[in-house]
């Protein structure tokens, strides 16, 4: 899914806001969802017909833009007008409300000496881009699919071996991921239940802060001890190509940076759009109905479910450099624009008939992966995740349903990335 949007735990803050920062200076009615929990959230709504960009005022008494047509997104996310670089701009999101009027700022840094690429502008950027563009080759993403559906499938045939109950948020969704990117990192057999411990709550917004800062903090230590392996052991993993093909060479640091933005974007993301997805099509019995009988409509399905759950909320935010004109709306240097996903990706200018989930939709290009030159570098992987995740389970379990009403499963609206805690399921 976007990196724009990782959010990664580490001894020391990324250049990205943290989700409860976030959350006490977004509107509240702007990220948390209504009764529906697969619409976007009521204050996105309510602001349907008032313009492709709108002023958006923040909790801590600044003002941002928020943009929720698709072209004016497609252009933020392509301009260079727009910079991603949060150590060199002032982003709104993150401002406590006696940072707003402040006189004066902190001295930016000449050069970009970490590896949090994400919150980087060229040339910067290009050059981490580049690296990891040239990793993710056909060849190892096509090794990683057979890895796919044996993990999905392994965990299946357990769930089954249990019962004929789960939930499958931590039987299914979060392992998944979890191992596809052990995986890519080249993470030893023998250190993947650690890595997985350590991951789980240090990736979990909703963990205890304290317990969140401690896994996090092992983490960086696990990462660091992992490229320090990749330097002395070099593998057929994207790591230790990192480690050993960058000329010059990636710093130890930029090196554990890189893993834990693929990490944070690869894992979080991934699992709750499985786990969504999966809920989105048992509370739509039509759609999974035309899945069943029509399994060659996987691919659809899934682009159809990127595009209307989009569980982006309102991470993916950037500064203007100089005054920009945007939908006809003067933006001035230095604002913060903040990119509403899930209404962008529900533009009636768009998508016909676009509250609608329809698993037999035409492709068409959406927000999901982002755009430009920080659109997610392993969109094809999650992709692949998905439609083999949600394929085995249709075909695996038969009669697969909710285990509880709909209304009793816990979403996850204090966070920006959106899903649900827990989904209990059933089958026969």
């Amino acid at each position: 899914m976007s990196a724009d949007t990782a959010q990664t735990a580490t001894p020391e803050e990324s250049p990205s806001s943290s989700p409860t920062a976030m959350r006490q200076i977004i509107p509240p009615d702007m990220l948390e969802r209504g009764r529906c929990p697969f619409d976007p959230p009521p204050g996105l709504r309510e602001r349907r017909g008032q313009g492709a960009v709108q002023p958006l005022p923040l909790r801590n008494g600044a003002q941002a833009w928020l943009v929720t047509g698709f072209e004016e997104a497609r252009t933020v996310l392509s301009d260079p007008r727009f910079s991603a670089d949060k150590m060199r701009h002032r982003d709104a999101t993150s401002m406590q409300p006696h940072e707003v009027d402040a006189t004066t700022t902190p001295e930016p840094p000449a050069t970009r000496e970490d590896g949090f690429f994400v919150f980087m502008d060229p040339p910067e950027h290009t050059r981490l881009r580049r690296l990891l563009t040239g990793q993710f080759t056909v060849r190892r993403m096509k090794a990683l699919e057979s890895r796919v559906t044996e993990i999905a499938v392994e965990h299946i045939e357990a769930m089954k071996a249990a019962g004929d109950e789960a939930d499958l948020v931590p039987a299914f969704a979060l392992p998944l991921p979890s191992l596809v990117i052990c995986e890519l990192l080249g993470v030893d057999y023998a250190d993947r239940a650690e890595f997985q411990e350590h991951t789980s709550v240090a990736l979990d917004s909703s963990a205890d802060p304290e317990r969140r800062a401690l896994s996090g903090a092992e983490l960086y230590g696990f990462m660091q001890r992992l490229v320090a392996h990749k330097r002395d052991n070099p593998a057929d993993d994207l790591l230790s190509g990192l480690v050993h093909d960058a000329d010059p060479p990636l710093t130890d640091a930029q090196l554990v940076d890189v893993a834990l933005v693929l990490l944070g974007a690869g894992h979080e993301t991934t699992a709750n759009q499985l786990s969504l997805s999966t809920f989105a099509l048992l509370e739509n019995p039509d759609q999974l109905a035309a899945l069943r009988a029509d399994p060659s409509l996987i691919d659809n399905a899934v682009e159809e479910l990127l595009r209307h759950l989009s569980i982006i909320q309102l991470g993916v935010n950037r500064v203007t450099t100089e005054p920009v004109t945007l939908g006809g709306v003067d933006i001035p240097a230095g604002a913060t624009v903040v990119i509403a996903t899930p209404e962008v990706n529900r533009d009636a200018q768009h998508w016909p008939d676009p509250d609608r989930l329809d698993v037999r939709r035409p492709r068409t290009p959406h927000l999901a992966f982002g755009h430009g030159v920080h659109q997610c570098l392993g969109q094809q992987l999650a992709r692949v995740e998905m439609q083999i995740g949600l394929r085995e389970l249709i075909t695996r379990l038969p009669g697969l349903r909710l285990a509880v009403p709909a209304e009793k499963i816990p979403v996850r609206n204090e966070m920006l990335i959106f899903g649900v805690h827990s989904l209990p399921v059933t089958w026969s």
